[in-house]
C-alpha cells in the first residue's frame, strides 16, 4: 500500500479547536494510507493575550513548533525565510497552508509550485465577514487559482471561496469543532443544564473580546431596553478586550451595575458554569467567520441569539430551536430577539435537547474525517 504524506501548516497553539481536530486527525492516520505532519507556527497572536492561555494538552498529536511566544514578534524576513525552507524540505506530497492574508504564505505558495508539491489552504473568512473589495479581491483569486483544495469552516466559507473562483468539488467542510473542558462530560450535561437553570432569573451571555467588532456596545443598548420590560433579566459579560474599562465605565454611568457583571476572562469549568446557567448566549457581531462560542454553547444546552454575519448561522442557529438570527448593527432588531429568546426557550429541558441533538455532528473527530476526505481527494486527482 502506498503511503502519502501531508504537512500541515498552523499559524498558533493557542487555538484549542485546532489542537483536537489535529488530535483526531492523528488518531485517524494511524490505521490509514495517508500520514499528517503537524507545524504550529508559534505559540499565540498579540490579540489574544490575557483572553485564555496556551494549552499544550488540548494538542495530542506530534508536532513541530518554530518560534516561541507572539508570532507578530517574529520579524517577517525570518518568518517567510524559515516557513519557505519548511516548505522546501518538507517530504511532502501534499502542503497545507496556514492562510492567504500574509506575505510569507505567499512565499510558502510559491515555494510548493516551483518544487511540484500539491498545496491546499485553509480559509476562515466569509463574504459577510470579509466584503468584496477589488483591490484585494483579486490577490485572492490568484492566490486560490494556484490552490489544489481548501478547507473551510461551513456553507459560508464555501460560498465565500466559490465566489472568488474556487470550484466547489475542491472546497471540503465542516472543519470546525469546539475544544471543551476535559471535565466536560456529555451523559450529565443535560442534567447539568436543568440544575443551574433551576429557579434563576433570565440571564444572557456574552463570551468572547470585548473589541469593536464583537458588538457588545449594540449588545448594552439592547439589553438596557430588554430590561424595561423585564427588569428581574441579567447579563454577564465573559472576556476582556480594549473596550473593557469603557464598557464597564458606561454600564455604571447608565445604573446598569446590578444587572450587568463583568466576569473577566474564563475556560474550562467557569467557562461551563456560564453556559450552563445562561438563558442564551449572545454574539452580536459584525465581524465573525464563524462563532466557535456557539458550538460551545450548544454543547452546554444552550441556545444562542447571533448576528446573521456571524459564519455558523446556516449550520447551527435554527429558528426558535437552537437560537435566532438577528440583522447585525440594528439595535431595535436585537432587543426584539432577546425578548423572543425569553419565551421561545423557556422550556430549559427541551431547548437543551434540540441544542445538544444539532450540534453532535460537529464534533472533532467529523472536523478531522473532512480534512482526511480532503487531503485524500488531493492526493488522488
Amino acid at each position: 500500500m502506498t503511503t502519502n504524506s501531508v504537512t500541515i501548516f498552523h499559524n498558533v497553539v493557542w487555538s484549542r479547536h485546532k489542537g483536537v481536530v489535529f488530535s483526531a486527525l492523528h488518531t485517524i492516520s494511524t490505521a490509514g494510507a495517508i500520514k499528517y505532519s503537524i507545524v504550529q507556527i508559534s505559540d499565540t497572536e498579540h490579540f489574544r493575550l490575557g483572553f485564555s492561555d496556551v494549552d499544550y494538552s488540548y494538542h495530542r498529536y506530534p508536532m513541530r513548533k518554530l518560534f516561541n511566544g507572539c508570532y507578530e514578534d517574529v520579524p517577517v524576513w525570518r518568518m517567510t525565510y524559515r516557513l519557505v525552507m519548511e516548505v522546501f524540505r518538507a517530504k511532502a506530497d501534499l502542503v497545507v497552508l496556514p492562510g492567504y492574508h500574509r506575505p510569507e504564505y505567499w512565499a510558502m505558495l510559491l515555494v510548493c509550485i516551483l518544487t511540484g508539491k500539491r498545496r491546499a489552504v485553509f480559509c476562515d473568512s466569509t463574504g459577510r465577514d470579509r466584503p468584496h473589495r477589488i483591490l484585494t479581491s483579486i490577490p485572492k483569486r490568484v492566490f486560490f487559482s494556484l490552490c489544489d483544495g481548501y478547507f473551510g469552516f461551513g456553507e459560508r466559507s464555501r460560498e465565500y471561496l466559490m465566489s472568488l473562483g474556487a470550484k466547489r468539488d475542491r472546497i471540503f467542510i465542516p472543519c470546525q469543532a469546539a475544544a471543551l473542558p476535559w471535565s466536560f462530560a456529555p451523559e450529565s450535561a443535560l442534567d447539568d443544564r436543568l440544575r443551574f437553570r433551576a429557579g434563576q432569573d433570565p440571564v444572557f451571555l456574552f463570551v468572547g473580546r470585548l473589541s469593536a467588532e464583537k458588538g457588545v456596545e449594540a449588545l448594552l443598548d439592547a439589553f438596557a431596553a430588554v430590561r424595561q420590560q423585564v427588569p428581574e433579566a441579567k447579563l454577564r459579560i465573559v472576556g476582556t478586550g480594549p473596550l473593557g474599562d469603557q464598557l464597564k465605565q458606561r454600564v455604571a454611568d447608565e445604573g446598569l451595575g446590578a444587572s450587568v457583571c463583568f466576569v473577566g476572562s474564563l475556560q474550562d469549568e467557569g467557562l461551563s458554569r456560564e453556559y450552563f446557567g445562561a438563558t442564551c448566549l449572545v454574539l452580536p457581531s459584525i465581524s465573525e467567520p464563524w462563532g466557535l462560542v456557539v458550538n460551545e454553547a450548544l454543547n452546554h444546552g444552550c441556545p444562542a441569539v447571533v448576528s446573521d454575519n456571524c459564519g455558523c448561522v446556516p449550520e447551527l442557529v435554527i429558528d426558535g430551536v437552537t437560537g435566532y438570527a438577528f440583522a447585525p448593527g440594528d439595535g431595535a432588531s436585537l432587543r426584539r430577539t432577546l425578548l423572543k429568546a425569553l419565551e421561545a426557550f423557556a422550556d430549559t429541558g427541551e431547548t437543551a435537547k434540540h441544542c445538544m441533538s444539532v450540534i453532535q455532528r460537529f464534533d472533532p473527530p467529523t472536523a478531522a474525517s473532512n480534512i482526511a476526505r480532503g487531503c485524500a481527494v488531493m492526493l488522488t486527482s
